[in-house]
């Protein structure tokens, strides 16, 4: 019998539902393992995570399954996990070290893409807010945070000298600015597969009763707490053969030119908007991506009709 231990970012104390919800996913995970007949045990990682990670080649489990989003909340640190596997030679499931770096830090990622001819908004570092345009809508956001942590209506704003409270004091190293893109948002997924990665039916983000003013977008409070205006009303719909077949192509195409571009292995999202004439532009491309069983991820295998055993088969066939 092949043994699997499931690492994750352990829950600080007094952790709110984003880090909570990693929980989940490992809880998610664990019985669909055992469906495939296969032994599961636990580690939740820490700030003491090089030892964590060393104790596992003493453990020699077959594989790893790597759910760890951040250190202490911090972001920034986990891409450290899968270098510490592949020190030790551990097999571990999703994204490798590369793709999970880059697809982290978003700048670089973003640079990447422009490169690549992959179109994605422009954006600034704080310190070069003199090239930004009065009158244009633009919006703040932490390089290295996923799962819209630092992300508020506030985020978005209309760019005049007024604007430049909003920005102060905040570091290159930590935040950018990027242009508005004020359309539609779609997630989309992509599942590794034998035959090369298969774009799962695109998830179209809907705002329901959202004032002509307030920012269409997915914040904190629209992701995670379940009692605000934000999270009722903003709503994941699967358009199906009511989306435009150009649009469609257009989305599968920037997911696979984005999954080729970083080397992304396993699992991924790709989270887009499209303007007012249907172009596409990638605002983030997510290694790893939230795998519970009310995430995005989970909504489009099951709308392709994969049932959960395969998916996760899917993802161990295509191991680091």
């Amino acid at each position: 019998m092949r043994r699997c231990c499931i690492i994750y970012n352990e829950p600080g104390k007094d952790a709110l539902a984003d880090e909570l919800d990693v929980l989940d996913q490992v809880a998610h995970i664990e019985k669909y393992l055992k469906d495939l007949g296969i032994s599961v045990y636990r580690k939740g990682i820490t700030e003491k995570f090089m030892s964590e990670i060393a104790s596992l080649s003493a453990e020699k489990p077959d594989f790893v399954f790597n759910l760890v989003e951040s250190i202490n909340n911090k972001g920034e640190l986990n891409y450290f996990v899968p270098a510490l596997l592949n020190l030790h030679s551990i097999p571990y499931s999703g994204n490798p070290l590369e793709a999970i770096f880059l697809t982290s830090n978003k700048t670089i990622c973003s640079k990447m893409m422009k490169n690549a001819g992959i179109n994605n908004p422009s954006s600034y570092l704080p310190s070069q807010c003199d090239r930004l345009i009065p009158g244009r809508k633009y919006i703040v956001k932490p390089i290295w945070e996923d799962g819209s942590l630092g992300i508020t209506s506030e985020s978005v704003f209309e760019w005049n000298p007024a604007s430049e409270v909003k920005i102060k004091g905040l570091d290159d190293s930590h935040w950018f600015i990027e242009d508005f893109i004020d359309g539609r948002e779609f997630n989309i997924s992509v599942l590794a597969g034998k035959d090369g990665p298969q774009v799962l039916p695109p998830a179209e983000i809907v705002f329901v009763n959202y004032a002509d003013d307030k920012p269409k977008i997915i914040d904190f409070k629209a992701k995670w707490e379940m009692d605000s205006f934000e999270y009722i009303n903003t709503v994941r719909q699967f358009p199906g053969n009511n989306l435009n077949p150009i649009l469609l192509a257009n989305l599968k195409k920037a997911a696979l030119s984005c999954w080729h571009l970083l080397g992304l292995r396993g699992y991924a999202r790709v989270d887009v908007r499209t303007d007012s004439s249907d172009n596409v532009f990638v605002i983030e491309i997510n290694g790893n991506p939230c795998i519970s069983p009310d995430g995005g991820f989970v909504a489009a295998t099951k709308e392709a009709g994969y049932h959960f055993t395969e998916v996760l088969q899917h993802i161990i066939d295509d191991l680091n």
